[in-house]
């Protein structure tokens, strides 16, 4: 029996697209959530289940759960923080008590986990019928000096369960770094040694809580290994994520949102460059996809398929994405473009230049 076509799943600003794969090729299934902004797409390895989170402005954020591959959907709880301290360290905290935003959404075996903007984690044990937030990374007094990265505040967009130990846990946070447990969220320690600020004064560059970590991807079959597309480059850690080494610059840049890191090869990942964080656009107008596969030693520049003259396209931190073998790849972008790969990422076909703005792209 033939293995099945896996569905690309694209949450944009106006709602929540599953793409198939049939007989004539991929088709582009009409909108669940018509009109709504879709921040996160979660998909749990050991069932059915899709999650989506929804920001909806005024009306909160919403979080909403498939059992049957996307044909209904039951509302589930969303996290939320406690009152506000009014009184003791955190009474005059300068970050909000409200979830603007669940910016990274990840299911573990048991657990759920949601990263949120501002920047608290939480987890439900139970599908997201409820949920705690984590207050031992909280209200760490770390986290006064964490700051927004494009945002106002700061938010975790990346967080990694450990597929040998659903208690070790790894976020990252712009701007606060990496942080890890290794006792489902009893106790965090900050694992950014070796990152670098260049935007930063000299004395604080190398200040591991005030990193600008855009996008962390772990290899699932050698998970000692990370791959980081931050603000100042790209990097790379082979001892679960405790110290990290800086790539040299690949050409046209090392400056981006996206990475994905390939499933079974741990010398191998995908980053999609943008010009600079202050022209976030593809370089000379030629979008590409620029791909390691030995360690960050060496890049090659993917580009056939994708548009390479006044092509303004920025692709989102989550908005790259592999399937579970490794062989095809999905990258969706803030202008509506949504691209496919069945080579691995050396060629591409773009499936639609007329979605909403996407920000992220999941494979199931």
């Amino acid at each position: 029996m033939p293995a099945a076509q896996p569905v690309i799943w694209v949450g944009t600003r106006k709602g929540l697209f599953a793409v198939h794969k049939n007989a004539t090729g991929w088709k582009l299934g009409a909108p669940h959530f018509p009109g709504e902004p879709v921040t996160q797409v979660a998909l749990d390895p050991a069932g059915r289940a899709c999650y989506a989170a929804l920001r909806l402005g005024h009306f909160g954020v919403k979080l909403w759960k498939s059992e049957d591959e996307g044909a209904s959907w039951n509302e589930i709880a969303a996290p939320a923080f406690p009152p506000k301290p009014t009184e003791g360290e955190w009474k005059d905290d300068a970050m909000p008590w409200s979830v603007d935003m669940v910016w990274g959404l990840e299911a573990g075996p048991g657990t759920l986990w949601a990263g949120c903007l501002p920047a608290g984690l939480f987890k439900s044990a139970d599908g997201g019928a409820s949920w705690q937030l984590v207050e031992s990374l909280w209200l760490r007094p770390e986290r006064k000096e964490w700051f927004g990265g494009g945002y106002d505040h700061p938010g975790i967009h990346s967080i990694a369960v450990d597929p040998r130990d659903a208690n070790h846990v790894t976020v990252a946070i712009s701007c606060g770094g990496v942080w890890q447990t290794r006792d489902a969220g009893e106790t965090w320690a900050n694992t950014s040694t070796g990152m670098v600020s260049d935007f930063m004064p000299p004395e604080r560059r190398e200040d591991p809580n005030i990193q600008d970590v855009h996008r962390m991807a772990q290899c699932l079959a050698h998970p000692d290994v990370f791959w980081v597309q931050h603000h100042g480059g790209l990097y790379r850690s082979t001892d679960r994520g405790m110290n990290w080494r800086r790539l040299p610059a690949p050409v046209p840049s090392g400056f981006g949102f996206a990475v994905a890191a390939h499933p079974s090869n741990p010398h191998r990942a995908w980053f999609v460059p943008a010009h600079s964080d202050a022209q976030r656009v593809p370089v000379d107008g030629r979008m590409v996809v620029t791909e390691t596969l030995d360690g960050g030693a060496s890049f090659h520049v993917r580009r056939q398929g994708l548009p390479q003259h006044d092509a303004y396209h920025l692709v989102y931190r989550h908005a790259l994405a592999v399937s579970h073998d490794g062989t095809i790849l999905a990258m969706g972008s803030t202008t509506g473009g949504l691209w496919v790969s069945e080579d691995e990422g050396t060629t591409w076909q773009c499936l639609s230049r007329d979605l909403p703005p996407i920000a992220v792209v999941r494979m199931g």
